[in-house]
């Protein structure tokens, strides 16, 4: 849309989608900018865009060659490539850049849990720990598991792919999930040990609940270090950002 100013963000997570919905609604033009990894993701409101943009080279071209005068990376906590991207490319093309970022989560009284650094010390972390293991890490990191001898039950959006662990059962699901259910499922597949990242925000918080209720340890990935940036935490204040950067 040439000569229309135009905010690009980026992210397939909630927040995201809940920024688009709501400059949208203030008549705002937005691209949403998803990866493409999930085969079929939540769509925001307004245009979307799906792929890479070819490294902060590629985002520094396309702002400038399609009137985007700010950027929201309102990308997964784990997602440190595109974040990386962003502030480059960013910087190369001048353009302003804010991070949307929903708050970790925090351990309180009655929790048990393990902080690591990476999903192979998270393989590693597990042998003290227990022998049926919940992996809740994403699809992309079970490479990680892949030489370990627990049994598994794997939560994932969409297929894995091999490398695996031997003893694995795959479950193909979505969040939200409520507390009830993540109860059930702990029970059900008898979990003495949670791994997880530490992704943040409310739409998984309950199975970290369900451990704690029932004693299990959970072992949680840090999120990666990212490029210093400015940065909010929830919707509303992204939105006032953006509109302070639509009136200069």
């Amino acid at each position: 849309m040439a000569g229309v100013q135009t905010v690009l963000v980026l992210g397939g997570t909630a927040e995201a989608r809940a920024l688009a919905a709501e400059l949208t609604e203030r008549g705002v033009h937005v691209v949403s900018s998803l990866a493409g990894r999930v085969a079929n993701p939540r769509l925001p409101v307004g245009e979307v865009r799906i792929g890479g943009f070819g490294g902060a080279d590629g985002l520094a071209r396309y702002v400038t060659e399609n009137d985007v005068v700010a950027v929201v990376d309102a990308t997964h906590p784990f997602a440190q490539r595109i974040g990386n991207s962003a502030v480059k490319g960013t910087s190369q093309a001048k353009i302003p850049l804010l991070r949307l970022e929903r708050k970790g989560w925090e351990a309180g009284p009655g929790d048990d849990w393990h902080w690591v650094g990476s999903l192979d010390d998270a393989a590693t972390k597990i042998t003290e720990l227990g022998e049926r293991i919940f992996l809740t890490s994403g699809r992309q990191g079970l490479a990680a598991f892949a030489g370990c001898p627990q049994w598994f039950l794997a939560r994932c959006v969409d297929p894995p792919e091999p490398p695996l662990p031997p003893n694995i059962e795959i479950l193909l699901d979505r969040g939200p999930y409520d507390l009830v259910r993540e109860r059930a499922l702990q029970d059900e597949y008898r979990i003495d040990v949670l791994v997880t990242k530490d992704s943040g925000g409310t739409m998984t918080v309950a199975k970290l609940v369900a451990a704690r209720e029932r004693g299990i340890p959970v072992v949680i990935v840090r999120r990666p270090a990212r490029p210093v940036t400015e940065t909010v935490g929830d919707v509303s204040a992204a939105t006032d950002w953006v509109s302070e950067m639509l009136r200069k």
